[in-house]
């Protein structure tokens, strides 16, 4: 009797992966995260079910959020809408304000309209600058890798509210 044959039809002659080239993109906005008014584009959707000093603060430490923040090409809220952050931040620091924020960064304008970046880091917003991962993306940022160097432009700590400047270089397909 022959032995069986597991994988007789799974070899090919194909042609070894040749990945594209890769291509760099510096990419120039603001971030506008509005905690306070009618309208904010922040909310607190859960809260750590425990008594402590920072309950009543918009950065209580396990605190998440969810936005959809938009993305302008200056600093002003009435300048040009370019795309929005959507996703979520935690605050995690609890000796020092910090965040990790999970965001895709996407674009509805110009030359990458209905592409995006995908951001996973940690966020110490109280440091005036600081810098963000950028593990993802779609679109034409496909396997997009890269890092984001954030400049705080404008906050206000009793509210929440804070303008982020935002210079990110995207290596991508």
């Amino acid at each position: 009797m022959a032995p069986p044959v597991f994988c007789q039809y799974y070899y090919s002659d194909s042609q070894p992966y040749v990945p594209a080239p890769e291509k760099v993109t510096n990419l120039h906005f603001f971030l506008h995260d509005t905690m306070s008014g009618k309208n904010p584009s922040a909310v607190k959707v859960a809260r750590p079910n425990v008594t402590t000093a920072f309950n009543d603060t918009t950065s209580s430490f396990g605190s998440v959020f969810a936005t959809d923040d938009p993305l302008t090409v200056g600093p002003e809220l009435t300048s040009e809408v370019i795309g929005n952050a959507q996703g979520l931040w935690v605050s995690t620091g609890q000796d020092v304000v910090s965040l990790v924020v999970y965001w895709d960064l996407g674009f509805t304008q110009g030359e990458f309209n209905g592409s995006s970046i995908s951001v996973f880091s940690r966020n110490p917003i109280t440091q005036t600058e600081r810098e963000l991962a950028v593990v993802g993306g779609r679109g034409k940022f496909r396997m997009a890798k890269g890092f984001a160097h954030l400049k705080t432009y404008f906050v206000n700590f009793t509210s929440g509210d804070a303008i982020v400047e935002y210079n990110v270089t995207v290596i991508h397909q």
